[in-house]
């Protein structure tokens, strides 16, 4: 039926996707007052809704004609949605119990939860303050308090975040230019997060603090497994990464967006450009030095989607041909399985981040052949015809030769189970964000790759970003299976991530994001994603150097690929 407002009765037709239902509403009716209206059952309370599949807490009041699907945690967006509630509920127990100037940092994900620190606490952190703060938090979670959205003149905010000692916020915000900023309000508590929260406390059924290293880890349960909560178990090699990468970032001044967007006021973004640049390749040439006294004969590189993975085998070689050696580049990609061999999942759907997808018996005895000295042929695979194409193309090895090897599966076993393990060398690379939107705003490594993999689908794939994001969580669930396992066997670790990233990649991202239709449910993370952009400052391309880990994405690059 068509969406008609009639303004003379003040009345809104509606359509209910939960219930597949049509119904004329008050105009200002709000999501919560329409789910206990239409006595909503969901798995878990509802958290709020798609609204013409922008989300929407369940605070907002229904304003014109839409669709609504209402959502609970089970649902990604309901799961952010929680997880920033527990953050606010965090620091409303820390700044209740601890001094005025202890500061709560919330910095990133590491063993199933968010690693936080307390800055300026002037005393020890051990089990007894962390039983204090869980209690509190349990105290504000069973009084059902009501996580209150307020609309401000944006001067006003900012100012209010300046009282409340919120320097970051108020940084972040004070040159936005919109009329109006929101806050939220936990009972006499104001803070700022990036996105709607839950309705009250009193629907946060499970969450965790535990010590962890020297801080704390908050956990939340998965929307997969909603009433458990991950087991903890420790990564040291990737905890080590993140704390390096944060201290750096405040060495060189640029641990939040705000102090990003200063530089390129100030005209000084060009040499943060070639700090970072140069940075990387000082970690480079460090694991080339590493390889070189290790005597390995092969390099194997692994990584999630859009870690950058293909760049950091290309800019690796040229360390290690400085040291000597004639690095031979090998992609596990050419050595999928014909098509009709692939292995399927769950729901019958071709399984290509399975290990199973590649050709084991081919690719070990490969590189058996090419480690005794033998002229191999290697094949190309082409995704068009989904299947391995023989061109002719034949390598041998000379003495100074080193293999780097780059592929989703390099950290496997299974893939080079044929191949002594003394003379390998393992990497694992990925995107750890080091820069934040502010101290209890972490920008999630996933939405660093995401946009990566958004503009390089665009650019060089012919995908749309409602394709790429409609792909976006098998791709994650395949990570979580055939990759992240396998991390802490690394050998060493590298971050591909620059502190200018999303400036410098907003100006693609932006009309690719914006092309995306209103009427598909991938609308409503392009609208995020899109929010998420507007934080940063635009860099313009001719500050990305030609052989930046960025031009694999956003093409221009020294390199061949």
């Amino acid at each position: 039926m068509p969406y008609i407002c009639n303004k003379f009765l003040s009345m809104i037709t509606i359509h209910i996707q939960n219930t597949n239902k049509d119904l004329t509403i008050p105009f200002g009716m709000t999501v919560l007052e329409l789910a206990k209206q239409e006595k909503i059952q969901l798995e878990y309370p509802v958290m709020g809704a798609l609204i013409n599949n922008k989300v929407r807490e369940c605070a907002y009041r229904i304003h014109k004609p839409c669709t609504v699907q209402f959502f609970d945690m089970t649902s990604s967006y309901g799961h952010l949605m929680y997880t920033r509630s527990v953050y606010f509920i965090l620091y409303k127990a820390v700044k209740e119990i601890l001094p005025k100037q202890v500061r709560l940092k919330i910095l990133h994900s590491i063993s199933g939860g968010k690693y936080c620190e307390l800055d300026h606490l002037n005393q020890a952190l051990d089990q007894n303050l962390v039983n204090r703060l869980y209690k509190r938090m349990r105290e504000i979670v069973e009084s059902d308090m009501t996580f209150e959205r307020i609309e401000l003149p944006s001067e006003e905010a900012v100012l209010k975040f300046k009282e409340e000692g919120l320097e970051d916020k108020f940084e972040l915000l004070r040159h936005r230019t919109r009329i109006y900023t929101s806050i939220y309000k936990l009972g006499d508590t104001v803070n700022y997060y990036f996105g709607n929260l839950a309705p009250s406390t009193g629907v946060i059924h499970l969450f965790g603090l535990e010590l962890y290293e020297s801080g704390l880890l908050l956990k939340v349960p998965q929307p997969q497994h909603p009433t458990t909560l991950s087991h903890t178990h420790r990564v040291p090699k990737l905890f080590s990464v993140y704390q390096d990468y944060k201290k750096w970032a405040n060495t060189i001044g640029t641990p939040y967006v705000y102090n990003l967007n200063n530089k390129i006021a100030e005209g000084k973004i060009q040499e943060i450009i070639m700090i970072t640049e140069a940075y990387h390749e000082k970690l480079l040439a460090r694991l080339a030095d590493q390889i070189y006294e290790r005597q390995a004969k092969v390099v194997l590189i692994s990584g999630p989607s859009s870690s950058g993975k293909t760049t950091t085998c290309k800019r690796l070689s040229v360390q290690l041909g400085i040291l000597g050696y004639d690095p031979v580049q090998i992609s596990v990609d050419d050595f999928f399985v014909e098509r009709e061999e692939t292995p399927k999942d769950e729901n019958g759907q071709y399984d290509f981040e399975s290990v199973e997808a590649i050709d084991l018996k081919l690719f070990n005895d490969t590189l058996k052949r090419l480690i005794n000295g033998e002229e191999v042929p290697l094949p190309t695979f082409d995704f068009t015809q989904g299947k391995k194409v023989w061109k002719g193309n034949t390598i041998k090895l000379k003495s100074n030769s080193i293999m780097v090897i780059e592929g989703i599966h390099c950290l496997n076993p299974r893939l080079t189970e044929q191949i002594d393990d003394s003379i390998k060398f393992k990497l694992f690379v990925s995107a750890l964000t080091c820069i934040s939107i502010d101290q209890q705003n972490p920008i999630p490594t996933t939405d660093n790759r995401l946009i990566r993999r958004i503009i390089r689908d665009y650019n060089y794939r012919g995908y749309s970003a409602q394709e790429t994001i409609s792909r976006w969580s098998s791709v994650r669930r395949g990570e979580n299976r055939n990759i992240f396992p396998f991390q802490e066997n690394a050998d060493a670790m590298f971050n591909t991530s620059l502190i200018c990233e999303m400036g410098m990649l907003k100006q693609y991202a932006i009309p690719i994001l914006a092309a995306v239709p209103e009427n598909c449910v991938e609308f409503a993370e392009a609208y995020r994603l899109l929010k998420f952009l507007s934080y940063f400052k635009v860099i313009p391309e001719k500050n990305i150097p030609g052989t930046s880990i960025l031009r694999e994405f956003v093409g221009g690059s020294k390199f061949k690929y």
